[in-house]
């Protein structure tokens, strides 16, 4: 951060100096003609890349299939190799008990990954539910 200050201000420094050196000599170079020749190239240039971006689009993208052929989601297909996220769990287990998770906490048991909920229903009851990372399976 300090070198940044030292060269802005060298620059504010020699910035009269130099414009004043720029001012009083006389224009050898003539900018029209350079900036038609570069608008020339740009133009075919941008069409050219606007024209092969949908081509660079679809090589990341996976096959689109049969039309009506089920395509599972990348959700889905995540949630089958990783398991579930902290986030995904309390969320299904909101929804499932209608109540809200008020305290969270990762175990691991017997090699698996469990997330432990502790939940606080509407009518003021506690319920702890675990769930199985890998599979999704609440207890």
């Amino acid at each position: 951060m300090h070198e940044l200050f030292v060269i802005a201000v060298r620059a504010v420094h020699l910035l009269p100096k130099m414009t004043a050196r720029i001012a009083f000599h006389t224009q050898t170079f003539r900018i029209q003609p350079v900036m038609n020749k570069v608008r020339s190239a740009i133009i075919p240039l941008a069409l050219v890349v606007l024209g092969l971006a949908p081509f660079a689009r679809a090589q990341g993208m996976s096959g689109a299939g049969p039309a009506g052929a089920a395509q599972p989601e990348r959700a889905v297909i995540a949630e089958i190799r990783d398991g579930i996220s902290l986030d995904e769990a309390v969320a299904r287990a909101e929804r499932q008990y209608h109540a809200r998770v008020v305290r969270t906490d990762v175990q691991d048991e017997d090699g698996r990954k469990v997330y432990v909920l502790k939940l606080l229903s509407e009518d003021g009851r506690v319920i702890t539910v675990r769930v199985d990372a890998q599979s999704g399976r609440s207890r």
